[in-house]
């Protein structure tokens, strides 16, 4: 049975001969009670200009409108399945429905953090619930033991890659491993591929919807300015992007939007940096000078919705622990500014965010807090880590660049 458009759809100037033929569906993207729906615009747009173009889900017959791809269609009842179906309209009147996209669940979003454990290395997974608040729950395990390594993600996958274990000790081991979880189903890593560098610790990652970069980092006595990316919906080897600006090592953080990815701080040479880059996370190549950091810094962790990133320092210099909390506009560039301050002043933090929330967990305890992306301010108390980690790396499925 064809689709049926909902009350009003039908235009006083209704003539099907001037209509615009129907978009070309695209995919559809989960978020939390809500979908990003993609198309491709009809070539023939009838006797006038297309004003609107609109997804209608399956089921419940809820409707978003846009100007142009993505539209994004609100009201979904988390963990309902749905599809989507999107039509033109000028001013004649609607185009015929597209094809109906793919089944897509929306879910709140979760954030994981794993390993962490500086010495040692951890393979511990923990998850919460960024939109409440409250203790972290065990997720499953890493493949491997370590600590200071990077985290990415897509909406459906978790993906650690790097860190060290047994650091300068007996069985030391600098890990090149990738692994993955899917976010929604609580359970151990899978074996993704390897970094095609090698071995590489306190690295940064940070991700679209289909691809997780992976910058800097240090192995045996060298530090790198490598940045490497992979397909997160497949699997194998990471492969080479570009180069950042500088070798650096012990960020502060990676963020990203649905086109950047931003590096802000970490070490060159000893010395803490304020240094920020930036990529186009579609299009390989070297990094390109974004502004400054208010202040140089290092081992904290980053976080973003679509708009703004967040960047958690960790220190100012060997034994300089701070709590400060800087931001970006991502989509464009210039100087960090100050946002407010975490509840407590810890390094080699883990971060990750949802559309509105940051939060940010562990540097050797077992706090989390928050922050709402959007409002400068301070941290609130969010709950606690099952296990008080040092090194972890966090990421969730409804981070800025989905």
């Amino acid at each position: 049975m064809p689709l049926r458009p909902p009350a009003g759809f039908i235009s006083a100037f209704f003539d099907p001969l001037n209509n615009p033929n129907a978009p070309t569906i695209g995919t559809a993207t989960a978020g939390n009670e809500s979908a990003s729906v993609t198309f491709t615009a009809p070539t023939n747009v009838g006797g006038s200009a297309i004003s609107s173009y609109s997804a209608l889900s399956t089921p419940g017959g809820f409707v978003g409108t846009a100007a142009s791809s993505p539209i994004s269609v609100t009201g979904l009842t988390n963990g309902t399945a749905y599809t989507f179906a999107v039509w033109a309209t000028n001013t004649y009147g609607p185009s015929a429905f597209s094809a109906a996209s793919g089944s897509v669940t929306p879910s709140a979003p979760i954030g994981v953090f794993g390993g962490g454990d500086a010495g040692s290395g951890s393979n511990v997974i923990q998850q919460i619930s960024i939109a409440t608040t409250g203790n972290a729950t065990s997720f499953g395990q890493l493949t491997a033991r370590r600590g200071k390594l990077a985290a990415f993600s897509s909406s459906t996958r978790g993906v650690w890659s790097g860190g060290y274990s047994n650091l300068a000790g007996p069985g030391e081991v600098i890990h090149n491993v990738i692994d993955y979880v899917t976010i929604s189903s609580a359970g151990n890593a899978t074996d993704f591929g390897d970094m095609y560098t090698g071995g590489l610790y306190i690295l940064v990652g940070a991700s679209s919807s289909t691809r997780g970069l992976i910058a800097g980092g240090r192995s045996s006595g060298a530090d790198t300015n490598v940045i490497q990316y992979v397909t997160i919906a497949s699997t194998g080897n990471s492969t080479d992007f570009g180069d950042l600006n500088q070798t650096q090592q012990t960020f502060i953080g990676g963020v990203s939007s649905t086109t950047r990815a931003v590096f802000a701080g970490g070490i060159v040479t000893v010395s803490r940096s304020n240094i920020m880059d930036y990529v186009t996370i579609a299009t390989t190549g070297n990094a390109t000078d974004f502004g400054d950091l208010a202040l140089p810094g290092a081992g904290g962790a980053g976080c973003s919705n679509s708009t703004r990133g967040l960047f958690a320092y960790g220190d100012i210099a060997v034994t300089g622990k701070i709590n400060t909390i800087s931001y970006i506009t991502i989509a464009s560039t210039g100087n960090s500014t100050d946002f407010g301050d975490r509840t407590t002043a810890q390094e080699y933090i883990g971060a990750c965010a949802s559309s509105t929330r940051g939060v940010f967990a562990g540097g050797g305890t077992n706090i989390i807090d928050y922050v709402t992306i959007d409002t400068t301010g301070n941290a609130t108390d969010f709950g606690d880590l099952v296990t008080g980690m040092e090194g972890i790396a966090g990421c969730s499925n409804g981070h800025g660049g989905l």
